[in-house]
């Protein structure tokens, strides 16, 4: 299992319509990310500043394929568009991958 973290930030005066449309979260989006192999996936704020997490049971390659092909992943990142400033990686169409530098319990962190 690879896991995958992420950063955007929320346009100025919409956290709470953003934190909305979360509550709201459309179930077919839930069903492909589930079919990417994502669990574990939680988002955290802090101010403006956003930082996501998941993991990707069949790799973090399979995830964004699977995203990338979906209509419903399409339409989400338009919907959100008004409300969420988040930076895509030309190639891959998904948030650009942040690099690991410490795991408590992997020895091969640092």
């Amino acid at each position: 299992m690879e896991k995958f973290a992420w950063k955007a930030r929320i346009i100025e005066g919409k956290v709470d319509e953003y934190k909305r449309r979360h509550r709201e979260i459309w179930p077919e989006l839930v069903e492909v990310l589930r079919n990417a192999g994502i669990r574990n996936y939680s988002i955290w704020r802090l101010g403006n500043e956003l930082f996501g997490y998941f993991e990707c049971i069949n790799g973090v390659d399979f995830a964004e394929k699977t995203q990338a092909q979906s209509e419903v992943v399409d339409r989400w990142n338009e919907y959100m568009r008004d409300v969420l400033l988040m930076e895509m990686d030309p190639q891959t169409g998904a948030q650009p991958k942040m690099e690991q530098v410490f795991d408590l319990f992997s020895p091969d962190s640092a």
